[in-house]
């Protein structure tokens, strides 16, 4: 049994603001996280998958093809369901 893991890097920013409330009101409340022009975060995410490697080639996976499912199914659908809150 071996391990893989693909780490992946994406941003993400965010702004908690109340319309209602002046800036300063906002500021004092909400901090950094008020900022117009929004916040921003930094993330790793670890993906580690399982399994024995194919006799042939040694791979236990496409590494590539790890990167694009993560991609699809994690940051992409995360993004996409963001987008739509």
């Amino acid at each position: 049994m071996v391990y893989l893991t693909r780490q992946e890097h994406f941003n993400a920013a965010h702004k908690l603001f109340n319309p209602a409330w002046s800036k300063e009101r906002n500021e004092q409340v909400f901090g950094v996280c008020a900022n117009e022009n929004w916040h921003g975060h930094n993330y790793d995410l670890y993906v580690t998958i399982k399994g024995t490697p194919d006799p042939d080639t040694g791979f236990l996976f496409d590494v590539k093809a790890l990167s694009k499912l993560i991609k699809a199914h994690v940051l992409e659908a995360t993004e996409n369901m963001l987008r739509r809150l």
